[in-house]
C-alpha cells in the first residue's frame, strides 16, 4: 500500500516562563494511502501539537528537537513558510473544532469556497506546466545520450510530443468550458423552475437566469451541444430575463424546459480523447473521421500508435533503462563516500569548517542518486541533505548556547539549594537544564547515514527486477497528466459550479440558494459541513480532522462522522483523526495511536486496540467511554497527567496506573510487540511481569462488542 506520511522520531517542546515543556517525545507512525489513522488521548498527551507540526502551524515558542515528518519527498520540519504555501490547504487539508476558526463571519459561504479554488487552480496550472516542460526536456536528453547517432530523430520526437500535446489542451480546454457550461446551466435550470412551479422565485433569480444565459450559449461546441442547436439556444436564452421581468412565467417555464430538453442528451456522452486527437489533428492534414465517439476514440489510437507512440515508447523506455543505470552507478560511489564521511562526523567535538565542507560535498554526490526521470520522488534521498544540515545547525548552536544555559541553571540551582540547605521550601522544583544533548546529534547524524545506506542496497537489490515498460506508460500518463493540468483553468463560474457540488456532497440542502448566506445563518453543524467542503476544494491527499466534533451535540456528531467515513471511502482520502474519545472512532478507525504524555503508548489496528488493548492507560480509556448498553457507572481516570516541565523519569502513566509495579517509577517502558501490526509501551508485556487481566468494566465491554459483531454476522446487511 503506498505510504503518504512517515512520522519518525518525532519530539517537540516549547519555552515557557516556567522551563521548557516536553510535548512531543519521539513519536514514530506511518499514515498509508486511503487509511484513517486516529490518535487519542487526554488534553495534553501531544496529539494537537502532531497534527500542527504536519500543517506547519506550531506557536512561535515551539522548539523542534529531533524527527522527521516526510511527505512527497520533503520533510515538512525542513522546508520553507513558501514551500508550505503549495502544500497547506492544497494537499493536506485540516478541520479544526470550532467551525467558526475556518470561516470568515463576514463573507458570504460561496466566495470562502470558491476563493481557494481559484487560487490553488492558478499554482497547479503553473507546476503542471513546469513539471511537463521539464521533465519532455530531460527525456529528451536521456534518449540522446541513448542513441546518439539518432540523437536529432529523438529530439524532434519529443518536440512532435510537446507540439500535438499544445493542440490536445487547446481542443481539451474548449470542450471543459462547453461542457462545464451545460452542466452548471442544467442545475440552475432545476432551481429556478423549481421555485417557479411554485410561483415563489428567490431574490437572484435574475442573476440566475443571466447565469443560464451564458452558460447555455457556453455550451455550444462540436462534442458537446451540437452546432445546429445554436440558433435555438440563442433564442431561448436571450429571452429569459425579459420573460422574468414581464412575471411571464408559464412562457418562462416553457423555455428552460426546453433549454433543458436541447442540452440534456449530450451531457453524458462519450468524450473525446484529446491526446490521440491533439496527434492527429496536427499531423495528419486530415479532416476528423466523422463517426461514433467510441470508434474515433479507437480510430485516434490506432493512428496515433502506427504513427508515432509506439516508436516514442520504446526511445523512451530504452532511455528510462540507460537513465537507472548511470542512477545505479551513482547510487555505489555515494555508498563509499558516505563511508568516508562517517569519522568527521563521529569525532568527540566536532570541526564546524569540516562538517559543512563535507556535508556540501555529500549533498553533490547524493544529489546525483536522483534519477532525473524518476516520476516519484524518493524521500529519504531527497530529505538527506536538508535533515544533515539540520543535525548540524542544531549541534553547534548547542555548542553555543549550552554554555549560557548551564552557566544560567548552575545560578539557578545554586539558589535553590541555598533556600534547602537554610531549611526554607523553595515551592517550586528546579527544571532539568533545557541544552541541546550533543552527543544524541551525533546520534542522529550516523542514523541517517545508515538509513540512507540501507535504503541505496535496498535500490540495488530491486533493480533487476523493474518492469520498465510499464514505468514508460506511467511517464506517459504523467504526461498526459500534466498537459491537462495547464488547461484546467478555475474560473469563478467552473469554481462556484464546483462549491455547489461540493455542498451537496457534504449534505447542505438547497445549495444554490445557502451559496449567497453568511456563517451566522448556519447552525453549528451545517457550518463544520462548510468547514470541510472547504477542505476538500482543492482535493487534498491527506485530511487532518482535529476534534472535529466536539463542539457539536450527539447527534450531529454522528452525522458528521458518518460523512467523513463517506468522503474519505470515496475519495480515497488518507486521513488522520484526533480525538479524546476512543468511542469516537470505534467504526472509522482502520489504525489507533494512543498517546499520553508525548508519547504513543499503544498502537495497532482498530481491531487490536478495541478488542485486545494491552496499556493500562487504553483501558481506562475503554472504560470511561459510555455506550447504550453500560449499566454501571463509568469509571473516570484518577490523577491528572504530569506536568511536562518534569517528565517523569519512568512510565509517565505509573501515578494514575492502578497496576503500576516497581519499575514503573524507575524505567520507561519499551514498545513491546504484541503482533506483526499491534505494540505497547508496558513493562506488563515484560516475560517477568506478574499476570494481569484488563478490568471488568474492559472485558464486558469487549464481550459486548463481540456478542453484537456475531449478532451481525448471522444478519447479513445489518451495520455494525
Amino acid at each position: 500500500m503506498e505510504n503518504k506520511l512517515h512520522v519518525q522520531d518525532l519530539r517537540i517542546s516549547f519555552h515557557t516562563s516556567n522551563g521548557k515543556v516536553q510535548a512531543v517525545r519521539g513519536i514514530n507512525f506511518d499514515l498509508a494511502k486511503g487509511e484513517t489513522l486516529a490518535i487519542v488521548g487526554e488534553s495534553g498527551s501531544g496529539k494537537s501539537v502532531t497534527s500542527k507540526a504536519i500543517l506547519g502551524i506550531l506557536a512561535g515558542n515551539a522548539i523542534v528537537e529531533s524527527g522527521e515528518i516526510i511527505y512527497d519527498g520533503q520533510d515538512l520540519l525542513k522546508i520553507s513558510e513558501e514551500d508550505f504555501h503549495k502544500i497547506r490547504g492544497d494537499k493536506i487539508a485540516m478541520i479544526f473544532q470550532d467551525p467558526m476558526s475556518s470561516l470568515n463571519p463576514i463573507v458570504r459561504i460561496g466566495k470562502q469556497l470558491t476563493e481557494a479554488m481559484i487560487l490553488k487552480g492558478k499554482i497547479r496550472q503553473k507546476e503542471s506546466r513546469n513539471n511537463f516542460n521539464g521533465y519532455l526536456k530531460r527525456l529528451s536528453e536521456k534518449m540522446g545520450e541513448v542513441d546518439p547517432a539518432g540523437k536529432e530523430r529523438t529530439a524532434e520526437n519529443c518536440k512532435k510530443f510537446d507540439k500535438f500535446e499544445i493542440e490536445h489542451t487547446k481542443l481539451e480546454a474548449a470542450y471543459n468550458l462547453a461542457h462545464e457550461g451545460a452542466e452548471e446551466s442544467l442545475e440552475d435550470i432545476e432551481v429556478i423552475a423549481f421555485e417557479l412551479e411554485k410561483n415563489s422565485p428567490g431574490k437572484g433569480a435574475v442573476d440566475r437566469l443571466k447565469d443560464i444565459e451564458r452558460c447555455a450559449k457556453a455550451s455550444i461546441h462540436k462534442y458537446v451541444v451540437p452546432e445546429s442547436n445554436k440558433a435555438e439556444v440563442d433564442s431561448l436564452a436571450g429571452g429569459l430575463v425579459a420573460q422574468f421581468k414581464k412575471k411571464d412565467y408559464p412562457e418562462l417555464l416553457k423555455s428552460l424546459y426546453r433549454l433543458r430538453e436541447i442540452i440534456t442528451p449530450y451531457v453524458g456522452l462519450t468524450a473525446p480523447d484529446f491526446f490521440r486527437m491533439g496527434y492527429y489533428v496536427t499531423f495528419s492534414g486530415q479532416e476528423l473521421p466523422d463517426m461514433p465517439m467510441e470508434e474515433l476514440n479507437e480510430y485516434l489510437l490506432k493512428y496515433l500508435d502506427d504513427n508515432f507512440m509506439l516508436s516514442f515508447i520504446q526511445d523512451a523506455e530504452k532511455a528510462l533503462a540507460h537513465s537507472a543505470g548511470v542512477t545505479y552507478g551513482n547510487i555505489k560511489t555515494a555508498m563509499e563516500e558516505l563511508e568516508k564521511a562517517r569519522p568527521v562526523f563521529a569525532k568527540e567535538k566536532l570541526d564546524k569548517k569540516e562538517c559543512q565542507e563535507t556535508a556540501k560535498h555529500l549533498a553533490a554526490v547524493v544529489k546525483n542518486t536522483i534519477d532525473p526521470l524518476a516520476i516519484t520522488k524518493d524521500s529519504v534521498v531527497y530529505t538527506f541533505i536538508p535533515s544533515l544540515k539540520g543535525e548540524l545547525d542544531s549541534y553547534f548552536h548547542g555548542v553555543k548556547e549550552n554554555v549560557k544555559i548551564l552557566r544560567k541553571y548552575d545560578k539557578e540551582k545554586r539558589k535553590y539549594d541555598d533556600l534547602v540547605a537554610k531549611g526554607k521550601n523553595p515551592g517550586y522544583e528546579l527544571a532539568d537544564a533545557a541544552v541541546t544533548d550533543l552527543e544524541l546529534v551525533k546520534a542522529n547524524i550516523a542514523h541517517l547515514i545508515d538509513r540512507l545506506k540501507e535504503h541505496y542496497n535496498q535500490l540495488l537489490a530491486a533493480a533487476d527486477d523493474r518492469d520498465y515498460h510499464a514505468e514508460t506508460i506511467a511517464v506517459i500518463d504523467y504526461l498526459k497528466a500534466n498537459a491537462s493540468g495547464v488547461v484546467a483553468k478555475v474560473t469563478p463560474q467552473i469554481a462556484k459550479q464546483r462549491a455547489i457540488k461540493l455542498m451537496e456532497e457534504v449534505g447542505i440542502a438547497e445549495p444554490h440558494k445557502r451559496y449567497r448566506q453568511y456563517p451566522f445563518e448556519f447552525s453549528g453543524g451545517m457550518r463544520q459541513r462548510i468547514v470541510i467542503a472547504i477542505a476538500l476544494a482543492a482535493n487534498p491527499d491527506i485530511l487532518i480532522c482535529d476534534e472535529p466534533t466536539t463542539a457539536l451535540d450527539v447527534t450531529i456528531q454522528s452525522q458528521i462522522l458518518e460523512l467523513i467515513n463517506k468522503l474519505q471511502a470515496e475519495r480515497q482520502l488518507s486521513v488522520i483523526f484526533i480525538t479524546h474519545d476512543l468511542g469516537v472512532v470505534a467504526n472509522m478507525a482502520d489504525r489507533v495511536a494512543v498517546m499520553y504524555a508525548g508519547k504513543i503508548v499503544e498502537y495497532g489496528t482498530a481491531e487490536d486496540i478495541f478488542y485486545h488493548a494491552a496499556h493500562p492507560y487504553t483501558w481506562a480509556l475503554m472504560s470511561s467511554m459510555p455506550d447504550l448498553d453500560t449499566n454501571e457507572k463509568l469509571s473516570a481516570i484518577p490523577g491528572t497527567p504530569p506536568n511536562m516541565i518534569y517528565p517523569p523519569k519512568g512510565d509517565a502513566f505509573a501515578a494514575r496506573n492502578q497496576y503500576a509495579m516497581k519499575i514503573d517509577f524507575e524505567r520507561e517502558p519499551p514498545m513491546f510487540q504484541i503482533s506483526d501490526t499491534h505494540y505497547a509501551a508496558t513493562w506488563l508485556l515484560h516475560p517477568d511481569a506478574p499476570k494481569v487481566d484488563p478490568p471488568k468494566a474492559v472485558t464486558d465491554r469487549i464481550a459486548r462488542m463481540n456478542e453484537r459483531r456475531k449478532s451481525n454476522d448471522e444478519q447479513p446487511g445489518t451495520p455494525a
